[in-house]
């Protein structure tokens, strides 16, 4: 992971990743950092390609390092406005968090944006080391906001399933219904 797709580009680059697009319950959460390229963390990667345990304590070594900011969407204005507005609305408020103004903003993905200093790369996490470093902020994140959410509905599995469409969890919504923090536009299917 490296500096190669920042390079390209003048000024201040933020990088920014999501996670939770695909989940039953809970926000959408985006982060965007900005990376001192004079001081590369190593071991930075895309967050699926990392155990929880290293990201864990990637995520202290980013947060200590550099500037980073994150978005968060609810599950209620999910509903309203779709998962893909939902997820843009995160990713440029993480944006508009950071204490530095970025000239470029790279993002995961290939969604467009009416700021143009928003850029998408299809499989950037893979690529480029400001957008894993917010796929791991973004991801760490919500995994922690689920673990909250799973002391206040514990027999959703919260804390395990982040929320995704799991067996246990969709068996959980049929006996119980949905709590406040499932998406209701969303359609019951296993994910596991």
């Amino acid at each position: 992971m490296d500096l190669s797709i920042e390079s390209n580009y003048q000024g201040v680059v933020a990088g920014v990743d999501e996670a939770g697009r695909g989940p039953l319950a809970g926000p959408v959460v985006a982060a965007a950092v900005i990376i001192d390229q004079n001081n590369l963390i190593k071991g930075i990667k895309d967050s699926k390609k990392l155990s929880k345990n290293k990201r864990e304590e990637l995520y202290v070594k980013i947060t200590q390092n550099y500037v980073w900011s994150i978005g968060v969407v609810e599950p209620k204005e999910i509903d309203e406005i779709n998962i893909l507005e939902a997820t843009k609305k995160a990713c440029v408020l993480a944006v508009e968090g950071l204490i530095k103004e970025p000239s470029v903003v790279i993002v995961d993905g290939n969604m467009k944006f009416s700021d143009k200093r928003f850029v998408s790369y299809i499989k950037g996490d893979d690529k480029s080391i400001s957008i894993a470093a917010a796929s791991i902020i973004a991801k760490v994140t919500r995994d922690r906001i689920m673990g909250l959410l799973h002391q206040e509905f514990p027999y959703y599995f919260w804390a395990k399933n982040s929320g995704y469409g799991t067996k246990e969890h969709i068996s959980a919504i049929e006996k119980y219904g949905s709590s406040i923090h499932h998406r209701l536009s969303f359609k019951l299917k296993n994910t596991a």
